[in-house]
This record gives C-alpha cells, structure tokens and sequence, in this order.
C-alpha cells in the first residue's frame, strides 16, 4: 500500500486560507503556486508604519525585492523560509552573520527560533524581509558595516541613509 504524503495545506485548509488572506493583504505581489506550496514575487519596498524617506525610489533604483516565500512542511510549527532570489546573496555572504543569510542561503529573520510562535502568518515576516532587502542595498553601497541586529522594520536610524548614489 503506497503512503502519499499530505501537504500542511491540504492537511490545513483553514490554515491556508489565513495564510492566503494575510499575504495578500501584506504582500499583494506574491504570487500562490499550490503546486509548490510557494510564493513568489516582489515585496512591498516600504511596509514600515512611518514616512518613507524622500530618495527612496532612487535609493533603490527601482528596484524591488524578489523572493520566494516557503512555508516548511511542519508549518506553521517551524517559520517559513524566505529566499531571496533579486538580488541573490553571493556565497562569501552566506558565511558572514553581518549579512544575515543563512548557510543554505535563506534569509536569517530571527535572532532565536523561539521568536517564531506559529500563531503569526508567513505574512508576518514580510516587513522584516523588504526591511533586510533595504539593509542589504546598505551594505552594498558601503553605507553600514553590518545590518542591525534588530532591523529596520520600527528602527528609523538608517533612513537617512538611504540617498540616492548621484546626489
């Protein structure tokens, strides 16, 4: 007799209608593949509840964060993966905390497992990822030495730091 695996979502159509509903309203450029049990897209540049600082869009050149949203087959027990696929951190990255990525190349968005309750949707997580995308285009510029430790997500010492390269 041959086990088939259930997916969380299919074990937990509750859950994932929760989970649906909140990533849309957090992330609406995401995109669902039931498929894959992933979400793909661009984050929201600027989820923070403040003003967003005056040479953001140049900042940032246009650009947005791209990611793949995992949530793992113990959802919503273990705090889903977010894999950053533009811009994609180089190796040497992985291997430095100040740049918090994970080994296997996953954004680190915890200081502590025991900071993932399981009660919060994967859509929770969303401003502390376009947050590290902020903090990353930092980095690159040479404008911080390392991302904080607890982001920028209510933290608002680095806006001022996000000019545009050519002023």
């Amino acid at each position: 007799m041959e086990v088939v695996p259930v997916t969380w979502w299919e074990a937990l159509p509750d859950r994932l209608e929760l989970e649906l509903a909140a990533m849309s309203e957090a992330a609406p450029d995401l995109e669902w593949f039931p498929d894959r049990g992933v979400w793909q897209g661009h984050l929201p540049l600027w989820p923070f509840a403040r003003a967003l600082p005056n040479e953001l869009e140049a900042f940032t050149t246009g650009r947005r964060f791209a990611v793949e949203v995992q949530p793992v087959q113990a959802h919503p027990a273990v705090a889903p993966k977010y894999w950053p696929l533009d811009p994609e951190p180089e190796l040497v990255e992985r291997t430095q905390q100040r740049w918090h990525v994970n080994g296997d190349g996953s954004l680190c968005l915890f200081q502590r497992s025991v900071d993932w309750s399981g009660e919060e949707p994967c859509a929770a997580l969303v401003p502390k990822a376009s947050g590290w995308f902020l903090e990353y285009l930092l980095m690159k510029s040479g404008s911080i030495e390392a991302m904080t430790v607890n982001g920028i997500v209510n933290d608002d010492r680095l806006d001022s730091l996000m000019v545009s390269a050519t002023a």
